[in-house]
């Protein structure tokens, strides 16, 4: 699996990380159009149902590239 950038991605692609389900996916774009990008792993904890265990698990598939240009999806 490749990396997925958080800030693009859509509810079809954040799906393809490991534990997280359509309404994960769901909460993850919601709170990003609601509170902005995220910038780092971390930032991914203001999402309700994503904690510390969940981060672990999905950590090593996100991508926080520059918002210019490219594609959501990074090695797929």
């Amino acid at each position: 699996m490749g990396r997925i950038d958080v800030n693009r991605a859509g509810e079809t692609e954040l799906m393809r990380l490991p534990g997280i389900g359509p309404a994960l996916a769901a909460r993850i774009v919601t709170d990003r159009e609601r509170a902005g990008a995220y910038d780092s792993p971390q930032s991914l904890l203001r999402v309700p149902g994503i904690g510390p265990k969940t981060l672990a698990r999905i950590q090593a598939y996100l991508s926080f590239p520059d918002t210019a240009g490219g594609d959501s999806l990074n090695g797929f």
